[in-house]
């Protein structure tokens, strides 16, 4: 019998699974109803959680919540399909046999296998990176589809109006339905670009959860936990495993296994110096190397592969006094002519103060082009105060 649970509990596995199973189940009926009719998906995963929580409130749980939320969506998709007679509508694939014999609606089960819940994701993933949308649109349907956020969480991850960010996605859907965006992994020439605005999305979901810019904690684990698994999908297919995915995924992997070291006991941020690198996940270090190994095939160099090697040299030091930072700077001239952004500059900086001294570095930060962008920045003026405090200048510090 299934153990008995509080309401308390009923509501954090199920608000668990929302996070971590809405993009699954979103993406296998996407590929059911069409994209067009992600509105339609949206409801019932939405009908399905709430019917999870309306049984699992009484105090029971079944053996396999997730499995039992897929059913449960199935089963309302069945329901949707017979009441309003959409089978005309549904995926090719489905419509030749939507009606049973007795005049059923028939839904293949083999939809809702693991292998093909995988390839859904990855269709999902690249339709919502389809070229018609712009970057914002991008990058808010993906976070709404795949990640489960609110319009509310997006608003805050980006620091806009939640309003802004729910006309962001109705437009993204309105454009999606006009241009009859296909729900598919696109190949030949269209996937190159489409492939690189899929990474710098789930790049963008990983940085958001690895320095949270809302909230009260200054790392989301969940958030890099599902850029890391949405990644790892795409190495994992023969069309999109470049040498560019593996080194964002190891990229990914590098700064993860350092993420439970970065805050300190009473919830500080840990600067690299202060880090127990104890505590640093081997596994993931192994598992990062591997993929770093992986993305040296070919000959193009990405930026995710050079601030992959940049972690990498990070993770291979055995303290902080055995970095290698003149490699690391060498890597960081290097990733500055692909990216010259004032962030990666700054980061640049602090390598120069490493290598050449506090001097060199604070000019440095003055040579960055746009400083306007980092007046905000916090890693700026910590950055300065740490400088003019290690060259002797302590009334520029404090200031």
């Amino acid at each position: 019998m299934p153990p008995r649970i509080s309401q308390s509990k009923a509501h954090e596995i199920v608000g668990h699974l929302f996070r971590h199973e809405s993009g699954r189940m979103v993406s296998v009926l996407t590929r059911i109803f069409g994209f067009a009719q992600i509105d339609i998906v949206e409801d019932i995963v939405q009908e399905a959680l709430f019917a999870a929580l309306r049984r699992w409130s009484y105090g029971t749980i079944p053996d396999n919540p997730s499995g039992w939320i897929m059913q449960t969506a199935k089963n309302l998709a069945i329901d949707h399909i017979r009441k309003e007679k959409l089978h005309a509508t549904l995926a090719p694939s489905i419509a030749a046999d939507r009606m049973s014999d007795d005049g059923g609606v028939q839904v293949q089960d083999e939809f809702f296998l693991e292998s093909e819940i995988a390839d859904d994701q990855l269709r999902m993933i690249f339709t919502c990176c389809h070229p018609a949308l712009n970057r914002e649109s991008q990058v808010a349907l993906t976070l709404k589809t795949l990640c489960g956020f609110s319009t509310q969480e997006i608003a805050h991850a980006f620091l806009t109006q939640e309003a802004t960010i729910a006309k962001r996605i109705t437009r993204a859907k309105q454009k999606a339905r006009e241009e009859r965006i296909p729900f598919e992994v696109p190949n030949g020439p269209d996937l190159e670009s489409r492939l690189n605005a899929v990474l710098n999305v789930l790049y963008l979901l990983f940085t958001e959860g690895y320095s949270a810019s809302h909230g009260e904690f200054l790392v989301r684990r969940d958030l890099c936990d599902e850029a890391i698994r949405l990644t790892t999908c795409l190495v994992e297919h023969p069309l999109c495993a470049a040498p560019k995915t593996h080194a964002l995924l190891a990229l990914m992997c590098f700064h993860r296994a350092r993420l439970d070291a970065r805050v300190g006991s009473h919830g500080e941020m840990l600067l690299l110096s202060e880090q127990d690198r104890t505590v640093w996940d081997p596994d993931l270090i192994a598992r990062g190397i591997k993929h770093l190994d992986m993305s040296a095939q070919g000959e193009q160099l990405s930026e995710y592969h050079l601030e992959a090697g940049i972690v990498a040299f990070h993770a291979y030091a055995k303290d902080y006094a055995s970095t290698p930072w003149d490699e690391i700077l060498r890597l960081y001239d290097l990733l500055i002519k692909i990216d010259d952004s004032p962030v990666i500059a700054l980061n640049r900086a602090v390598a120069v103060s490493r290598v050449h001294g506090s001097e060199a570095g604070i000019r440095a930060v003055g040579a960055i082009r746009d400083t306007k962008k980092l007046s905000e920045y916090y890693l700026y003026h910590s950055v300065l105060a740490e400088l003019y405090t290690e060259s002797g200048s302590f009334a520029q510090a404090a200031e």
